[in-house]
């Protein structure tokens, strides 16, 4: 049962001066005692030699399980419903659109709660696998127009103004891993009171914490066609990143989104909460959603001219940016970009070359060649990518 299992391991763990069996035998029937019967019966539906049996089964070619994402109304979560599909869709204009509840989403009233899901792209489901898709989708409400947190229209809109300039944008991802009540093991380990510089990129016992949820990530994203290019564990414990594209237009924004679900339901799988909370506690570093952007102009012979240009026009709307850099219109990035811990400071724009603790910057590589990319390190974990997109290129190249 995993509450026994994780409570052994984090004595087990943190501790090792203790023996197995002193450890054991103090932890059992403290955790026995929170358990009650309901959660006794969820920790068996948990086997997975009893899941995989069923999951084995073969199904019919012309039935197709599709998974159903969407944003909710929170413009941080993701929800799911499966429908089966009668083909297996090549794209995902081949895929119907489907209905939900959308005053359990916070996307509607109860008078008039019937909301729509529409796809946008398709993925190969890497949890049910097969001909199992994931198929991401915009959410409309009972109106047929896009929900409150459904900013992936906009984005779309600004992008086809400025297709000439054949973006590419890619984004890291940090977040934490939490128990089931959403309290990061930072905050509950020994693990924290090492130097943050032990745990970044850190290997060892100690050092990091989930691994094998990042490894399965990883590897599930690669599955689905998610264009992830790396990860590596961050300052924090029990703090990841992963890496995504560089992709050109919205396919880095859907990807994100995508990723962000798998995430959550692989740690599912193990019982363990993901927190994407820009600064859970003044104590330690919080968690960003870094984003780098490019143009072919930036890309060419000579293109430091038009990142040192992009440079400007992103100074003078500054605030405006951090407006929609996190999921609370800019409140939570006041809480993380203070200045410490190796980061900006919300209230002032800087740029220039290398320093990790400027908003934008570009590297030491992108400086020495004379083209390359900029890097915006202002836009925190739970940020919305299309709301990022959107005012990077409204910004850099519409000057909307």
């Amino acid at each position: 049962m995993f509450k026994i299992f994780t409570k052994l391991n984090r004595g087990i763990f943190f501790n090792e001066a203790r023996s197995w069996k002193k450890v054991h035998t103090r932890a059992v029937p403290v955790v026995l005692e929170e358990l009650n019967a309901a959660e006794i019966a969820l920790e068996e539906l948990k086997n997975k030699h009893i899941f995989e049996r069923y999951m084995s089964l073969p199904i019919p070619e012309s039935k197709v399980p599709a998974t159903y994402i969407w944003i909710d109304g929170t413009g941080e979560n993701v929800r799911c419903q499966s429908k089966t599909l009668e083909i297996n869709p090549s794209s995902h204009k081949e895929i119907p659109n489907c209905t939900f509840n959308g005053s359990e989403t916070q996307q509607a009233n109860i008078n008039n709660p019937d909301c729509y899901i529409v796809p946008v792209a398709v993925y190969n489901d890497p949890i049910k696998r097969g001909n199992s898709k994931l198929v991401l989708c915009e959410a409309f409400n009972a109106e047929e127009k896009p929900c409150k947190t459904n900013h992936r229209q906009r984005c779309v809109e600004v992008l086809n103004r400025a297709c000439e300039h054949e973006i590419e944008v890619s984004f890291e991802q940090e977040y934490l891993l939490t128990d089931k009540s959403g309290i990061p093991f930072a905050s509950q380990s020994i693990g924290d009171d090492l130097p943050a510089e032990l745990h970044y990129a850190g290997i060892g016992a100690g050092k990091v914490l989930g691994r094998e949820i990042a490894e399965c990530l990883y590897r599930s994203c690669l599955y689905a066609g998610i264009e992830i290019t790396g990860d590596r564990a961050e300052k924090v414990f029990g703090q990841w990143e992963f890496k995504l594209g560089p992709s050109p237009t919205i396919k880095a924004a859907d990807d994100l989104w995508a990723a962000r679900y798998l995430l959550s339901r692989i740690a599912e799988d193990y019982g363990i909460g993901i927190s994407l909370d820009p600064k859970f506690s003044q104590q330690y570093p919080g968690s960003a959603l870094t984003a780098t952007f490019s143009t072919k102009f930036m890309r060419n012979d000579n293109g430091i001219k038009h990142i040192i240009e992009a440079f400007k026009k992103l100074e003078k709307r500054h605030f405006e940016h951090m407006k929609v850099y996190d999921a609370k219109g800019g409140a939570d990035n006041k809480k993380r970009l203070t200045g410490k811990f190796r980061t900006s400071s919300a209230e002032k724009f800087t740029c220039g070359v290398a320093d990790r603790t400027l908003s934008v910057r570009m590297t030491k590589l992108v400086n020495l060649r004379r083209n390359g990319f900029l890097e915006d390190r202002r836009p925190a974990a739970n940020a919305d990518p299309y709301q990022v997109i959107s005012a990077l290129v409204a910004t850099c190249l519409l000057e909307m």
